[in-house]
């Protein structure tokens, strides 16, 4: 079977996407890891599906799926590649695009600079919406990993994080504690782990190391959870400014109750065929 596919990327977090919106794709897990393998197929942190809505207020389907084969409910750099997308291929000519996912709906807006913002959707911080082991809901938690004890917060972005509050992101042990604590017992669905650096009020540093992926060049839904944390913390107002590896965001939000959005910019790499 050969697919169609272009190769996106958001700040560096790249992504393969497939138009399913005409033809239903059916991938198994050991497709996807073959596709994402950087090897011996495309390469790519997650896979996105492109497909008709579920919703009769929506435009389309999103579907993701990280490098390890399983589907995840929130890619916020892989919406913006996904709004990119739909736009380049003709599927829709709107300025603002509302579509399905595993999360819930999220709406997508391009902006008059070529930026794309997505509303994130409301935070969530109850623990068992995120889901995290946990008696009752607290600002910070706590948990020992590497021999050390690490004060971190958590919330739901759709997906689950936990940031953890560094002095220097770049000297931050992303690797070693984030391949630990993503698959901690705490977390019954793993999680996604944020090194975070505050560098004013305004502006923060972020490093992630995704669940099923391993750290990636920009997280998206990992930008929105650590200004989110930092902002409901005192450590942060809006907006923030997140420096990642690949690029910054641009993340707003007015507090508890209220929605998350955030810009930046999708890009188009090149498109191919692969054989399955």
């Amino acid at each position: 079977m050969e697919i169609v596919f272009t190769k996106m990327h958001g700040l560096g977090n790249d992504f393969v996407v497939i138009d399913a919106t005409k033809l239903a794709i059916a991938l198994t897990p050991e497709q996807i890891t073959n596709i994402a393998d950087r090897h011996l197929g495309v390469g790519c942190d997650q896979l996105l599906l492109v497909e008709s809505p579920k919703s009769s207020n929506a435009d389309f389907g999103y579907r993701i799926y990280n490098s390890d084969g399983g589907e995840v409910g929130q890619c916020g750099n892989g919406a913006r590649c996904f709004a990119r997308f739909v736009r380049e291929k003709g599927l829709s000519d709107s300025d603002e695009i509302c579509v399905d996912t595993l999360a819930g709906q999220l709406l997508l807006t391009f902006g008059d600079n070529g930026d794309i913002t997505v509303d994130m959707g409301v935070p969530r911080f109850k623990p068992e919406e995120i889901p995290l082991m946990a008696n009752k809901q607290m600002l910070q938690y706590q948990i020992s990993v590497q021999g050390k004890q690490w004060d971190f917060a958590a919330v739901s972005m759709g997906n689950p994080h936990a940031v953890l509050r560094v002095d220097n992101v770049n000297k931050a042990p992303v690797e070693q504690v984030g391949t630990e604590m993503e698959s901690h017992p705490i977390f019954p669905e793993r999680a996604n782990i944020g090194f975070m650096e505050v560098v004013d009020l305004h502006h923060i540093k972020l490093r992630v190391f995704e669940r099923g992926v391993g750290e990636t060049q920009a997280c998206g839904s990992g930008a929105c959870a650590a200004a989110v944390v930092g902002m409901v913390n005192g450590w942060l107002n809006t907006p923030v400014r997140v420096d990642l590896t690949g690029g910054g965001l641009d993340i707003s939000y007015k507090g508890i109750g209220h929605p998350v959005f955030m810009s930046g910019s999708a890009t188009t790499v090149f498109e191919g065929t692969i054989d399955l």
